[in-house]
């Protein structure tokens, strides 16, 4: 039984395609989109071989797949692949451009699937122009006979998974579903590896808010819920090709259903840490609006207190400035040491509370 219904790929030319061994030299910009090709049947890897025709042939031949990995291919470069393996052009399309959403889309025999991954970026402290988490995506093309991989971006090298995938026989017999899942569990992993390192980030800019000292932490807040919704961004989307990995696409022979089901499992976990990361955020930004807001209130009474203190001297030294003939005390030896004194009462006065109130 095929692993996916309906013909496993579209009409094509028989030529053989550069990229493998043995074949005709490529350009050197094949040549770098090329990561890794092997066949690999019963469980075991074949490098010989001549072209992707012949190498597709031998793993249909032997009942085992072909797995092709790509890093940012050209679009002249993937679609020659796709003619070789019938992939579908809007799938191509997808893979060139890149910037997609996590997914899981079924053509005519064939699944593609879009990951968005994702690596920590190590730094001492959150600033307004920290990159803390970054992105790249991975598109995985799978049919009854082969596997391609498409990686965008410098992280995620898929060359562990390989090497993890083909130290497994028994993973690797169970054919190209399990080079997805291989992909999948890496991907989903790398998500819990983040999550966990931005707890550390959240902790202090929450700690470094509900200080004592008074901070101005809004924008180091920002820029760290940015981040954190770029993660949310990878994970959220991936939820429902998941769980129809699980349903549909998983059954047959072997375990994997149990296998995509583990996969599932971590994704809820990291998507509700994620979720908690995202609601604490918004939670810490508004406390620290609230926090600039009551310390402009505070700075506020202060400044409206000592008017009010330097209010008193204003008004009697305005009164006494007026220069009319008739005032009182004008010629009294002791009005001036008075008037200081009713001065410096009032004040102090005034002063204490305010003080008393909260004000100063």
């Amino acid at each position: 039984m095929p692993l996916l219904p309906g013909p496993s790929r579209l009409p094509r030319p028989h030529r053989g395609r550069p990229g493998v061994v043995g074949a005709e030299q490529p350009s050197p910009v094949e040549r770098d989109a090329v990561v890794d090709c092997g066949v690999y049947i019963d469980g075991e890897r074949d490098n010989e071989v001549e072209s992707y025709r012949k190498a597709l042939d031998k793993a249909e031949a032997g009942g085992g797949f072909v797995w092709i990995g790509l890093h940012e291919p050209t679009e002249a470069q993937l679609t020659d692949i796709a003619e070789e393996f019938g992939l579908h052009p809007l799938a191509v399309e997808d893979a060139v451009n890149a910037h997609q959403r996590p997914k899981l889309e079924r053509y005519e025999g064939m699944l593609f699937a879009v990951f968005k991954t994702v690596r920590y970026v190590p730094h001492e402290t959150v600033t307004e122009t920290s990159q803390i988490v970054e992105s790249g995506e991975v598109m995985v093309f799978v049919g009854d006979h082969f596997v391609v991989t498409v990686r965008h971006g410098e992280h995620g090298d898929l060359r562990g998974i390989r090497r993890r995938l083909e130290s497994d026989d028994e993973l690797l017999r169970l054919g190209p579903m399990a080079v997805l899942y291989t992909v999948a569990d890496r991907i989903v992993d790398d998500y819990v590896s983040v999550a966990d390192a931005l707890q550390a980030d959240v902790d202090e800019i929450e700690q470094s808010v509900l200080a004592p000292e008074r901070t101005r932490e809004i924008e180091r807040i920002y820029q760290l819920k940015r981040e954190v919704l770029e993660l949310k961004h990878a994970v959220a989307p991936l939820e429902l090709p998941m769980r129809l990995l699980v349903s549909q696409f998983a059954k047959g022979k072997g375990s994997l259903k149990a296998y995509f089901r583990d996969v599932e499992d971590h994704l809820t976990r990291v998507r509700e840490q994620v979720t908690g990361y995202d609601e604490l955020l918004t939670s810490i930004l508004q406390v620290a609006f609230a926090q600039v807001q009551i310390h402009e209130n505070e700075d506020m009474r202060k400044i409206s207190a000592w008017v009010a203190i330097a209010a008193v001297p204003t008004a009697v030294a305005g009164i006494y400035g007026m220069n009319f003939d008739h005032m009182p005390e004008l010629r009294w030896r002791f009005g001036y040491p008075l008037v200081l004194l009713v001065i410096f009462t009032a004040c102090t006065l005034l002063y204490r509370g305010f003080k008393r109130n909260g004000w100063l």
